[in-house]
C-alpha cells in the first residue's frame, strides 16, 4: 500500500510542473489514440463476416441476393462500433470538452 501512495505522489508532482492545459491536451492525444482500437473489433469482425459470405454464396449461388443483404446489414451494425470510436477520437482533438 505504501509503494502505490508513493507512485500516486509521484505522479502528481510530476504533472504538478506542467499547465493545466497541456496535461488535458496531452492525456486527450492519449484518450484519442486508445479510442481509436475500437476500429480493430469491427475491421476483424466484418472481414470474417464477408468471408464467410461469399463461402456461402458460393455453395448456394440461388440464395446470393438474401445472403448478401444479410451480411451488408450485419457489417452496418458491427461498423458503428468504429464509428463510435472515431467520433470520441475526433471529439477530444478538435472540440475537447475539457478545455472550456
Amino acid at each position: 500500500m505504501i509503494g502505490d501512495a508513493n507512485i500516486v505522489d509521484f505522479l502528481l508532482q510530476f504533472l504538478g510542473q506542467f499547465d493545466g492545459i497541456d496535461v488535458i491536451k496531452a492525456f486527450s492525444a492519449i484518450g484519442a489514440g486508445t479510442a481509436m482500437i475500437a476500429g480493430v473489433g469491427p475491421g476483424i469482425g466484418q472481414g470474417f463476416a464477408a468471408g464467410k459470405g461469399a463461402e456461402a454464396v458460393g455453395i448456394r449461388p440461388d440464395s446470393q441476393s438474401d445472403i448478401i443483404r444479410t451480411m451488408l446489414l450485419g457489417a452496418a451494425v458491427a461498423e458503428t462500433t468504429g464509428i463510435y470510436g472515431l467520433i470520441v477520437a475526433l471529439i477530444l482533438l478538435f472540440a475537447n470538452p475539457f478545455m472550456g
